[in-house]
């Protein structure tokens, strides 16, 4: 009998142990018996593209975080509607660089020659993302899987999910913690401006129209502001980009920090982590410690592929990362 009890108390706790799990979590060896290779097949792919083009990898991890931060990490960004009112046609989405979205349709296509139907596209998209800084030369990080794509895709629900490049640091905080995301973390992703570029329009205010007692923002480096004038003159097409890192835009590095100490932070919503007291301690320990940036980096990045993901019975595997299966 008291045998008999054992057994069946053990069998509580380990039913009670799978079931505290839930099906919300996320595991990085998800996919470990369905399709093992996936994380290879995946790299190749996404290197190949960087081959083509350096634009696959800031292109790639900006996607990635504007996906996150609609709907959760659930390949929502990649859906094309032929209304024209999907995540991607909203205002905020459509300086998206096409080389993001091409590089995860073509990862997605070399896992579906291996494994059909088992990895879903959010999963192809985190795995990408942290391919692109790997190949920029930062971190490497263990990604967690088991993601389902969503099943909404609006461009009516991007308004007021995104930062703002006019945001202050109160704003930053508020939009990030929305997401179980600290501080710490905020000025840790933020540091993915290391890569990539900017429209002239994003930041022309700093430059021409600052405020009635200055024209040019005055946290602005002299020197940095002339150089962003020459880039964009006024009234330039709004469609010129500048590299957000003017030192090594084509490295993931912690020069991004240094810059913002210098006043060479190009959107206001860089240079606030600096000039706001409250984060300066932040930047100025990134500006001299890369091991401390990688290591934040890599703790947000995990904990921002955690949001707002669907598992389980929850969304569903799109064959095609651009449609529905339902629409396909």
């Amino acid at each position: 009998m008291d045998a008999w009890i054992m057994r069946a108390g053990l069998f509580l706790v380990m039913a009670f142990t799978i079931m505290g799990r839930g099906e919300g979590q996320l595991a990085e060896n998800f996919y470990s018996s369905s399709c093992p290779s996936v994380e290879f097949i995946v790299k190749q792919a996404v290197s190949t593209k960087f081959s083509q083009t350096f634009t696959t990898i800031p292109a790639t991890l900006r996607l990635f975080f504007h996906d996150c931060f609609v709907e959760g990490c659930d390949a929502s960004v990649l859906i094309s509607s032929p209304n024209s009112d999907a995540e991607k046609d909203s205002e905020d989405n459509l300086s998206l660089a096409g080389d993001g979205f091409d590089t995860v349709f073509k990862a997605k296509q070399a896992v579906e020659a291996t494994c059909p139907g088992i990895v879903s596209c959010a999963d192809i998209l985190a795995i990408a993302a942290r391919d692109v800084v790997v190949l920029a030369g930062g971190p490497s990080f263990n990604v967690e899987l088991g993601r389902r794509d969503g099943l909404i895709s609006l461009a009516s629900r991007v308004a007021g999910n995104l930062p703002q490049p006019t945001f202050d640091l109160n704003q930053l905080e508020t939009i990030f913690s929305k997401h179980n995301l600290s501080q710490l973390d905020m000025i840790a992703l933020s540091g993915a401006h290391t890569l990539g570029f900017s429209h002239c329009s994003r930041f022309a205010n700093r430059l021409y129209s600052f405020s009635s007692s200055s024209t040019t923002d005055p946290s602005l480096n002299p020197d940095y502001a002339k150089q962003l004038e020459s880039a964009c003159p006024q009234n330039v097409d709004p469609r010129i980009a500048v590299d957000l890192d003017p030192v090594t835009p084509q490295t993931f590095d912690n020069i991004y920090y240094q810059n913002l100490v210098g006043g060479k932070g190009m959107l206001s919503s860089d240079q606030v982590l600096f000039t706001d007291p409250a984060s300066q301690s932040t930047v100025i320990d990134f500006a001299n410690s890369p091991g401390d940036f990688n290591g934040a980096f890599t703790t947000a990045m995990r904990k921002l592929g955690r949001v707002g993901v669907k598992t389980g019975k929850n969304g569903q595997i799109r064959t095609d990362c651009s449609a529905f299966n339902s629409q396909q």
